[in-house]
């Protein structure tokens, strides 16, 4: 018979800041049109840019949660990120999602644009998706749920 610790509670239960997600990784080929793509074309505002020698921590977040989560634009430059990223495409995996209230407006405000999409407009079991490619090695899927 296997044994459980018993519940702590939630951290805010017990007057603790509970653990959250700020930064998330997205490796790209080239930062500075990655940082173009994601700002004059999805949207998302500059958070942070900084350098100290060869390293630069870039990111961009939501304008509508400036201080939410954070997408830190990161150099594949490194043959582990390379990699991820050449698997991730070739097998057509978006490496992020993003949550939109209509994919279809996005879609068409981001195609007359120029953004390029692999994947039209799809309703699947709990969502309405469509892919698109960042011209930075990356696919990315936006995503309306429709459960709940």
């Amino acid at each position: 018979m296997s044994q459980s610790r018993p519940s702590q509670g939630h951290p805010k239960q017990r007057g603790e800041e509970a653990m959250r997600i700020k930064w998330t990784t997205l490796y790209v080929d080239d930062r500075e049109k990655a940082l173009q793509f994601y700002t004059d074309k999805l949207g998302f505002q500059k958070k942070a840019d900084f350098s100290q020698g060869n390293y630069r921590w870039l990111t961009v977040a939501s304008p509508e949660d400036p201080e939410g989560v954070e997408l830190v634009l990161e150099s594949n430059a490194i043959a582990a990120g390379k990699a991820y990223q050449k698997a991730l495409h070739g097998q057509g995996q978006p490496a992020a999602r993003f949550l939109v209230n209509d994919v279809q407006a996005e879609h068409d405000r981001l195609a007359a644009k120029g953004v390029k999409f692999t994947k039209p407009v799809t309703a699947t079991k709990g969502s309405i998706i469509a892919v698109l490619d960042d011209t930075c090695g990356n696919l990315i899927q936006l995503v309306h749920l429709t459960w709940g």
